[in-house]
């Protein structure tokens, strides 16, 4: 099975850099190629236990399929926005394609420092594709987008420090890569605009991801801190958890949504989603699709009740919600994209707000999550979290999010100099 999806991989990455061939496309192949090796000793250090982090262990780590994401996408919107003549999205583009080429050699290195003993061909491997990417950087970007991967690659570095000591065999290395990468790309993104803002510009679509994921974000990280310290189980810990939640949302969150696009969020996120009578349609199917997801998860709970013998959710239960997502996506694909993006945000925010309260046993919903949810969990979830659902929201959000508006001439694009 890996051989297989490895050689999808490369049939990916071949594919993709078949149709315009550059000195990213040595970088691809070499990244791949060294990836591919470094992906087999980790597997072993997985199967063995001598990796630092406790990763998830019940797959593959998946280091090769996750190198090659950010390369690819960055890629793709390289020469989607040079045919269409948007320089700033062109250099975007270069900068996303290089940080990910960076952090997933980072990784590599990581792998291979870890390694007992450490493995020759691999070491040769990853020092010859780290010179091509260098390489390459040094002669495809300016001073300050070199500044920018750096600053990436910092973030990531901590970040995965604090999360997966913090949130042991939640992530396997591939996963921690992307989750991890994605999320540090869009902080540096964040600060960088916040810095940078300048009235009346750009899109508040173009911002309300990164404020939602930054915020999320911080949630987390402040309260997994704290909880260390005090009992997260008790009536006090919900009242202050609820408290410092609503804090943080209108005392940092809101301001700093405000500042980027000088207006009410709330009032703009109300007249955004009401706007038209389409939008009000999509909403009502939408919170029908929600409620339907509600009534599997009640209707297999109670039939796990019922049943003297432990009861797990079946495969094909499962795949009901896939087919949920589906319904959603195809008629906002359809109809409405700007109003999928907004939906597809303030979903993830929610998740993975509730995850928080089923995580941490919040007072009152937290135990009855924990209740509902255990029905579900496989090897996959091995970990403290429940990721899965999130997951699959992801993957189906990421092209709406990476490419919320066709690519169009410069001057035309909302937010193109933000």
């Amino acid at each position: 099975a890996v051989l297989v999806e490895s050689l999808l991989v490369f049939t990916m990455v071949l594919l993709v850099h078949a149709v315009v061939w550059d000195r990213f496309s040595w970088c691809a192949v070499a990244l791949a190629i060294q990836a591919f090796y470094v992906q087999f000793k980790w597997d072993r250090l997985l199967q063995l236990g001598g990796a630092v982090f406790q990763f998830r262990g019940a797959a593959n780590s998946g280091l090769l399929p996750a190198s090659m994401v950010m390369p690819l996408l960055g890629v793709v919107m390289k020469e989607r926005c040079r045919a269409a003549g948007i320089v700033y999205f062109e250099r975007f583009g270069i900068v996303v394609a290089s940080t990910g080429m960076l952090l997933a050699l980072f990784l590599s290195v990581l792998a291979v420092g870890i390694t007992k003993p450490v493995p020759t061909n691999t070491c040769i491997l990853t020092g010859i594709a780290g010179s091509v990417i260098i390489y390459t950087m040094k002669h495809s970007l300016t001073v300050s987008e070199v500044i920018e991967v750096l600053e990436v690659l910092l973030i990531f570095v901590y970040l995965s420090m604090i999360l997966l000591y913090l949130l042991p065999r939640c992530f396997t290395p591939g996963e921690a890569l992307l989750v991890l990468g994605g999320v540090s790309f869009v902080l540096n993104q964040l600060i960088k605009r916040s810095l940078n803002v300048i009235e009346g510009r750009g899109d508040p679509i173009d911002f309300f991801l990164l404020v939602a994921v930054v915020g999320v974000i911080l949630l987390g990280l402040f309260f997994t801190v704290l909880f260390i310290f005090m009992d997260s189980g008790t009536w006090i810990s919900s009242m202050f958890f609820h408290m410092m939640t609503a804090v943080l949302g209108l005392g940092v969150i809101m301001p700093w949504l405000y500042r980027l696009i000088h207006r009410n969020p709330l009032f703009w996120l109300l007249q955004f989603l009401f706007q038209t009578q389409t939008r009000l349609y999509l909403l009502v199917y939408w919170t029908f699709l929600a409620a339907s997801a509600c009534g599997v998860v009640f209707y297999q709970n109670a039939k796990r009740a019922s049943e003297s013998k432990k009861h797990q959710a079946s495969t094909i239960t499962r795949k009901y919600f896939h087919f949920i997502v589906v319904a959603t996506y195809v008629p906002g694909l359809i109809y409405d994209r700007q109003l999928l993006y907004v939906a597809a945000v303030l979903c993830l925010a929610v998740f993975i707000f509730l995850e928080y309260v089923r995580y941490f046993r919040i007072k009152p919903f937290g135990q009855t999550l924990r209740h509902l949810l255990s029905l579900f969990l496989d090897e996959r979830d091995s970990g403290p979290l429940i990721l899965t659902h999130i997951y699959l929201l992801l993957g189906m959000s990421l092209p709406v999010w990476l490419f919320p508006r066709s690519c169009a001439p410069k001057g035309t694009l909302p937010g193109a100099g933000a």
